[in-house]
């Protein structure tokens, strides 16, 4: 494997990292501390071309790799989490979705508004009784004459009340039927959907997660995406990718822990030495960075993967299960070196620390990847 990166994604993460320091960082335990989604940065980062990485010039987008796309999630969350949080669920979920199964004419006419930061894109699949048992969904679609009535409810949904579309994947067949749901699109201000409740998080506080509300939603078939009873497959599809992104989102946050323990370390002074200098100290730093750079390679395996159009399902989830667990591995550690200021909201692994945790849930908890990755090893003897 090259293991080497083109001059262009090194200028890339540079630009990115710039941004976020500029723009995001003076910003972070505020935006935190008041649960602030600030929307108006992803105008911002649209200008950057960070709100459709990988979408095709001719749709608005960079035209970028998903290597690419990598790189920029994990610079920005290795500032801030929950930042990184909210532009992966745009890029790959909402954005990516439609990029992969919409029509010429949905591409047309809403790629060019979410790649420009124009509009928020919001996803939603995550129901209130049905997380990872999605064959279950309760959230319905039901045909009336030329277009559909949307009833039901989406929880968890990153963008649930600010974004400017969601896609919504409903169920149009009985439950735990093969082929039971559809992906539509529904923008903000259709009669009948809503904005919910907005979750009180322990972590990732600035990433706004909330309610879809669909109280009898009429849209046009002309908003359906793909064939009826697809829904689920795109899904699957659509998270492969999203996966990749998680764990992208997982090597920012533990990059950014653990430059701030080794930053750390290496001023604070007991017995009169560096702590860093302590077999005890010296030691976590080493197991940090080899798991970080461990769990790189798995993302970046399955970001070429993906690049290259070859299958990446198990690849995919083994980034993302690796990668989040990592993720809480080192900020946990951070906080252990940071000692009683680790603790403390005046040091940034604490927020560290809260906002890893999600890395090991959201698209799929690590007990779904084992599932995922077992099955994929079965299939192919591997």
């Amino acid at each position: 494997m090259d293991f080497s990166l083109p001059e262009w994604t090194h200028q890339i993460a540079q630009s990115t990292r710039d941004f976020a320091r500029t723009h995001i960082l003076p910003h972070v335990m505020e935006w935190d501390e008041a649960q602030t989604f600030p929307k108006e940065l992803f105008k911002e980062m649209g200008n950057l071309g960070l709100m459709g990485v990988t979408i095709p010039e001719a749709y608005g987008g960079a035209g970028l790799t998903y290597i690419d796309y990598v790189t920029v999630i994990k610079e920005v969350a290795s500032v801030c989490g929950s930042i990184g949080l909210s532009l992966a669920a745009h890029n790959s979920l909402c954005t990516g979705h439609i990029n992969l199964f919409g029509s010429e004419e949905q591409k047309r006419k809403y790629l060019p508004l979410l790649a420009s930061g124009q509009w928020l894109g919001a996803w939603g699949l995550t129901e209130p009784g049905t997380g990872s048992d999605a064959g279950n969904m309760q959230c319905t679609a039901v045909r009336d004459g030329s277009g559909w009535v949307l009833n039901g409810a989406k929880c968890w949904i990153t963008h649930g009340r600010s974004g400017d579309v969601a896609v919504v994947i409903a169920r149009t067949g009985e439950p735990r039927a093969k082929e039971n749901s559809t992906a539509f699109i529904v923008e903000r201000g259709t009669a009948g959907f809503a904005g919910g409740k907005k979750e009180n998080k322990l972590g990732m506080r600035a990433s706004e997660t909330a309610e879809m509300i669909f109280d009898n939603c009429r849209i046009p078939d002309s908003q359906r995406m793909g064939p009826v009873g697809d829904g689920f497959h795109q899904a699957m599809k659509v998270l492969d990718g999203g996966r990749i992104s998680i764990a992208a989102l997982s090597l920012g946050i533990a990059q950014g822990a653990f430059e701030a323990s080794v930053k750390y370390a290496g001023e604070r002074h007991q017995f009169d030495k560096p702590i860093a200098s302590f077999q005890g100290i010296s030691f976590k730093l080493a197991d940090m960075a080899t798991e970080i750079a461990a769990a790189e390679l798995l993302t970046m395996q399955a970001a070429n993967l993906k690049d290259r159009g070859l299958p990446m399902t198990k690849e995919a989830a083994m980034a993302k299960y690796y990668a989040s667990e990592v993720s809480v591995r080192v900020a946990t550690e951070a906080v252990q070196i940071f000692g009683g200021y680790g603790y403390t909201k005046d040091f940034p692994v604490e927020k560290f620390y809260r906002d890893s945790k999600l890395c090991t849930i959201g698209e799929g908890t690590s007990e779904i990847q084992k599932i995922v990755i077992a099955r994929e090893i079965r299939k192919g003897g591997r």
